[in-house]
């Protein structure tokens, strides 16, 4: 599909928002529609809500054509309306083209009319945010109104879009067995993806002379959109076992759910260890005037900073070329778990060493612990990870224990971060700092240097569910010290970029597979009145672009 200018107002929002369009792929009803395994009267249940759908979509686009002021744009709006009405004449033909009837009786879901209520009250003016609700009178008004509608019509069609496009990808294209395949193909056909675009197109527009407090209402009406369509999707009547939400896979009562994950670029957008060498220059920088007898003063923030420099630059030297000396060795043709547990030895003695050259240089003398917990208040987190762990810890489909994994050097700075957003359940696993009075004395207590170290820590905190059958563990991490505990965890999920953890897994025999299209297999294995069970498969690991994936995928929507 072509896109919209990149700086135009539908575009900056998808962008925005597209996560949430994660939690809409991640349904069952999606999950089963992609596997081909759908029941029909399901899908015919879908099908029937478009009827619903259409109407309402033709009626705002009516009121928008009559808002809008320019002729083009008249003509444009005119233009959907018509493909929305010759879609609503022909669907019975179209369904038929599917492979299906609709049924005669055609009964409207809650989630359908809040979806047709919030398009129609809007396309009518009455946009929640707004200071007056009335009539419409004036021409700028009149544009106000039709952007709005069109904002709110935008996210439907590029989510349904990007979904069926995603399928579509998982499909063999000289396969027709698949039940749903001409469904998919007409929502990532070329008259489809025209009128998508066609209507971001308008809604940037439209939206060029709004003031910053109405685009601001775009953005909501936006937002709520996916948020009213995400729940349509999930609240399709699916009365088949899937493999998704995980959490109400496993039996609510007997299921215990062991999630681990590391810390660092897992959880967190920067490295907690350049955080706690900044915070500690910025206190030799406030010591620095004052270098009277008796003030705790370690060294110059000049000279620290150069010390902290000239570590940061030799690890990472040294670090690639410990992955480099790794995968000297010869690659291997199937997954070897003891050749990749010897190798990472290797990174065990590098980790080890580069810690004991932090602690000789002194660069984390001096540090206070209140200004550690209050820097760790103020970290950034992924997006969506304190989300998702609030939400676990609240719920009552799974009873959670939470592991926090970590090579940080200070467990105090994670359980302060954590704590900040109503998450001190969780366990913290990591080094920590020696403090005399309050101050830390540069020295660090190490607990966790190594993957081997983690693994022993992940394998001691399961000794309490050794006689568990219903536990189910996950380990989320993404870096090459994560490895063992992601290969030795029922379900081992990798996010972000790290390509020297990549590198590593394919070097040792590790297959890296989507999560949506592992789950999508696995649905096509349930057979009716089957109970389901992850198994796990050794050697393979699950990969997702964000945690909008985790959360969909283990809470659902």
């Amino acid at each position: 599909m072509g896109e919209a200018d990149e700086g135009g107002i539908a575009r900056k929002w998808w962008i925005k928002f597209k996560d949430e369009s994660v939690f809409a792929k991640y349904t069952p009803f999606f999950v089963c529609l992609a596997s081909g395994s759908l029941n029909c009267d399901t899908f015919m249940h879908f099908i029937s809500q478009d009827v619903h759908f259409l109407k309402a979509f033709a009626l705002a686009y009516e009121l928008a054509e009559e808002c809008a002021d320019d002729e083009e744009d008249k003509l444009a709006i005119r233009k959907l309306r018509k493909r929305v009405k010759q879609k609503l004449k022909t669907l019975d033909s179209l369904v038929r083209e599917w492979g299906f009837e609709l049924p005669e009786e055609i009964i409207t879901d809650d989630a359908t009319v809040k979806c047709t209520d919030f398009l129609l009250s809007t396309a009518s003016g009455k946009v929640e945010g707004e200071k007056v609700l009335g009539k419409i009178e004036t021409p700028f008004e009149k544009i106000k109104v039709a952007a709005y509608t069109l904002s709110a019509i935008s996210p439907c069609l590029r989510l349904f879009e990007v979904i069926a496009k995603e399928i579509q990808a998982l499909l063999n294209p000289d396969d027709g067995s698949h039940l749903y395949k001409k469904w998919i193909d007409y929502y990532c056909s070329q008259s489809f993806q025209e009128s998508a675009l066609q209507t971001e197109e308008l809604l940037d527009k439209l939206s060029v002379l709004l003031t910053g407090e109405e685009l601001e209402v775009i953005k909501k009406l936006y937002y709520k959109a996916i948020k009213l369509h995400v729940n349509f999707f999930a609240a399709q009547p699916v009365k088949q076992q899937t493999t998704v939400p995980l959490s109400w896979v496993k039996d609510p009562v007997e299921g215990h759910l062991t999630l681990f994950c590391d810390f660092d670029w897992t959880c967190t957008a920067f490295d907690s260890s350049s955080i706690l060498a900044e915070l500690a220059i910025v206190t030799a920088q406030k010591s620095d005037p004052d270098q009277s007898e008796g003030k705790l003063t370690w060294m110059s923030s000049a000279d620290l900073r150069n010390t902290w420099d000239v570590l940061s630059t030799k690890y990472t030297e040294e670090y690639e070329q410990c992955i480099e000396s790794i995968m000297s060795s010869e690659a291997v043709a199937e997954f070897e778990y003891e050749g990749l547990c010897e190798a990472l030895k290797q990174l065990a003695y590098f980790e080890k060493n580069e810690n004991s050259r932090v602690v000789q240089s002194g660069v984390l003398k001096g540090l206070n612990l209140e200004d550690i917990k209050w820097a760790s208040q103020h970290l950034i987190f992924q997006d969506g990870c304190r989300r998702f762990f609030q939400n676990t810890i609240k719920s009552t489909n799974f009873k959670t224990d939470v592991h926090v994994l970590s090579y940080c050097w200070c467990g105090d700075l994670i359980r302060s971060a954590f704590a900040s957003g109503d998450l001190n359940a969780f366990r913290v696993h990591s080094n920590e700092l020696v403090y005399e009075e309050s101050i830390s004395t540069g020295e660090i207590v190490n607990k966790l240097e190594s993957p081997l170290e983690k693994l022993q820590a992940f394998n001691d905190i399961l000794k309490d569910h050794s006689n568990d059958e219903q536990n189910l563990t996950v380990y989320i991490g993404g870096s090459p010290g994560d490895l063992l505990c992601l290969l030795e965890a029922d379900i081992g999920i990798v996010i972000g970029s790290s390509s020297s953890l990549r590198r590593l897994g394919d070097h040792f025999g590790v297959s890296f597979v989507p999560l949506f299209s592992s789950l999508v297999e696995r649905q096509k294995e349930l057979v009716d009145g089957s109970s389901y069970k992850w198994k796990r498969l050794p050697g393979t690991l699950y990969t997702v672009s964000s945690w909008a994936e985790i959360h969909a995928f283990i809470l659902g929507p």
